[in-house]
């Protein structure tokens, strides 16, 4: 689901080891539960939090869809959205967790099995055709994606996984420096984007001034 660019976007809005993680500004998540996050320092304890709130928006949202009601259909876009949000938080934490060199194995144990049973769940949904699908389908589909690429990187050696993050952690950089570069070139004046080709003293020829008209020439006793 995630492109390089989502990629860049989990970066920037990645979870801090120790803080509250920038996500639970997306309102996906109650009060009680940012409050859970900020206790839950370590990543493995994240992780292990963020799987169990995922399985509650999907439980949720069986119940909701188990009866006929008018205009549920915004509650069930609103649960997979906010089911999609924390599977995301999940691939940053480990993420983040991978690149500091922390062991994640404990909570990925957890996290895989969660996304398991979460992807029959999805499926499930799916396969029953709710007579209002069309009104979330999109939502469920993201959330299908989702899930299914966060299993995919569960999978990954986490060595391998841990070098493909310091990789693209240097391609940002690198691309990043460049761009700078390139913008405080654009900005020096001729001589100096040059390299200094011009010398200091070099002035441009000009014209002597003189008081003749046009056509006219001086004498041939004054020149």
């Amino acid at each position: 689901m995630r492109s390089f660019c989502g990629s860049v976007f989990a970066l920037v809005g990645a979870l801090f080891a120790f803080g509250l993680p920038a996500f639970a500004q997306k309102d996906f998540l109650t009060s009680d539960e940012i409050e859970k996050v900020r206790e839950a320092q370590l990543p493995n304890d994240r992780l292990k939090l963020y799987a169990l709130l995922a399985r509650q928006r999907l439980d949720q949202l069986e119940r909701l869809l188990a009866k006929e009601r008018k205009g549920r259909s915004l509650t069930a876009r609103e649960l997979l959205e906010q089911y999609s949000d924390i599977i995301d938080a999940i691939d940053t934490v480990s993420d983040d967790a991978l690149k500091r060199g922390v062991d994640i194995a404990e909570g990925m144990v957890v996290v895989n099995d969660s996304e398991k049973r979460f992807v029959d769940q999805l499926q499930k949904i799916k396969d029953r055709a709710p007579a209002d699908l069309d009104l979330y389908d999109i939502a469920l589909k993201e959330a299908m994606a989702g899930t299914t690429d966060s299993l995919d990187l569960g999978k990954e050696d986490a060595t391998v996984r841990a070098a493909k993050l310091s990789d693209e952690d240097k391609k940002l950089k690198d691309q990043a420096e460049t761009d700078i570069a390139a913008e405080d070139a654009k900005g020096k004046p001729v001589a100096e984007a040059k390299n200094g080709d011009a010398k200091p003293d070099d002035k441009p020829n000009r014209t002597p001034p003189t008081l003749l008209r046009k056509g006219e020439e001086l004498p041939a006793s004054a020149k």
